[in-house]
């Protein structure tokens, strides 16, 4: 039997027992989504969007929950201990909500935060409606994001009120655990006009399992609103994470999407995002560090479907040994989008001889009033940078972290909350060579 058939036979054994089973809608969907799987298949480097990426190990890949486990609970004390403000934090692991993990403080008249199972087990007309309406189509992405729809076992359902302020951080926390080899999230932001929330995705390295994480996240922003959401994903050296993150953006609608990719074996990020009134804002800030022979493929589009809209991506990458690190972005203006302000760009450093940078940043524009640009750097450690620093005093060693970190220091200060940009400094520098000099250079320096 193909993996792909192993799939659809797990589903039709799985069905049944699935969140929102009784729901009419939802289980169609399912159904046309499983479908759809089986029909494509994993995504293979003959798909456009897929050509540095391909799945097709997925093949005769075996997921195996069998291997070391951090233990949850210290990884949520560690996570909780960075913060200075309690939060509001749902945790996951294996792909369910642990609630006795979770600690989701007083929220305010308006605020619903709620795990997606739960809300669909207990929805009220107004919920379910708000789910069926957010959920997405099996037709939404490729077929990863399909099969993500067929098995979506839980995730977080977010729901913010007209004007609502939600001042503390909302932190999502995913474990890999030992009951399940791959986990299919699917998280849900329904932000109505005016709303204000900061909403943290965090995926730790719980272990050196060889697991599957497949995660979809869908944000409905209304007009006015304004959403800010980071993404830190640190899997461990064997999993595989595939993550597509979809915003609809109504008029006025600002949002600031931060992605940290750190960890996993292979990770795919695909980020989309669409204008569908005027005067929206957007800031793509991407940073990623890949080392061993690890690779990353960040896939981004942006449609500016409506006039006078603000976009502004900037995507980093470290790439070290044998790894590679791809970049893919696609500006779309349309023809009645006049007045458009789009700018692009992705930067690579290079720390070995035999690591290997794809960047294709793209414009499609097909309005004439408008102001957009994009570039692409690849290259290596700057000789005259290097020898600034060596001419100061630092050995060829230290000269060459320092300037490293400070490459990806330009990503890092584009996150305002600082307790999450610290959280995304700590992190970088646990990957990168040398990191308690590196610290401790820094710590002088400030």
């Amino acid at each position: 039997m193909s993996a792909v058939a192993s799939w659809a036979a797990d589903f039709k054994a799985r069905a049944p027992a699935l969140p929102g089973a009784n729901l009419p809608w939802l289980a169609a969907l399912r159904k046309r989504a499983i479908d759809r799987f089986g029909a494509e298949g994993w995504p293979t480097r003959r798909k456009e969007n897929w050509h540095h990426t391909s799945l097709a190990f997925m093949e005769e890949q075996v997921f195996s929950a069998t291997g070391t486990h951090a233990d949850p609970a210290a990884i949520v004390a560690r996570l909780r201990a960075g913060e200075t403000t309690p939060g509001h934090w749902l945790v996951f692991v294996a792909g369910h909500h642990a609630p006795a993990l979770s600690a989701i403080g007083a929220l305010p008249a308006g605020a619903r935060l709620i795990s997606l199972a739960d809300a669909l087990a207990q929805a009220d007309d107004a919920t379910a409606s708000a789910i069926e309406q957010t959920f997405g189509s099996s037709d939404d992405g490729d077929s990863p994001a399909a099969l993500n729809a067929a098995f979506a076992t839980d995730g977080a359902f977010i729901h913010l009120a007209r004007g609502l302020a939600l001042e503390e951080t909302i932190h999502l926390v995913f474990i890999a655990g030992a009951d399940e080899a791959s986990r299919h999230l699917r998280n849900l932001v329904v932000a109505e006009a005016g709303s204000r929330a900061t909403i943290v995705e965090h995926y730790p390295d719980s272990g050196d399992a060889a697991t599957l994480t497949n995660v979809v996240t869908r944000i409905d922003a209304g007009a006015d609103t304004n959403i800010s959401h980071l993404k830190l994903q640190q899997e461990g050296e064997l999993a595989t994470h595939i993550a597509r993150l979809d915003t609809q953006q109504a008029r006025g609608a600002a949002l600031a999407s931060h992605s940290l990719s750190f960890g996993a074996r292979l990770a795919r990020h695909d980020i989309c995002t669409r204008f569908d009134g005027e005067g929206g804002e957007v800031l793509l800030n991407g940073l990623y560090h890949v080392d061993g022979r690890r690779h990353v493929d960040h896939q981004t589009r942006i449609e500016h479907a409506s006039p006078r809209c603000n976009s502004r991506e900037f995507y980093r990458g470290l790439v070290d040994d044998n790894a590679r690190g791809v970049f893919a972005g696609r500006i779309i203006v349309a023809q009645d989008a006049q007045r458009s302000d789009a700018m692009q760009r992705c930067d690579n450093l290079l720390l070995s001889r035999q690591a290997e940078a794809d960047a294709r940043p793209e414009l499609e524009i097909y309005a004439d009033d408008v102001k957009c640009a994009h570039g692409a750097t690849v290259g290596q450690i700057d000789d005259d940078s290097l020898f600034y620093l060596r001419s100061r005093g630092l050995d060829e060693l230290h000269a060459r972290h320092l300037l490293t970190y400070a490459f990806a220091a330009e990503a890092l200060a584009r996150i305002e909350l600082p307790t999450l940009r610290q959280r995304a400094r700590e992190a970088l520098l646990a990957r990168l060579p040398g990191a308690d000099a590196l610290g401790e250079m820094l710590e002088e320096l400030a």
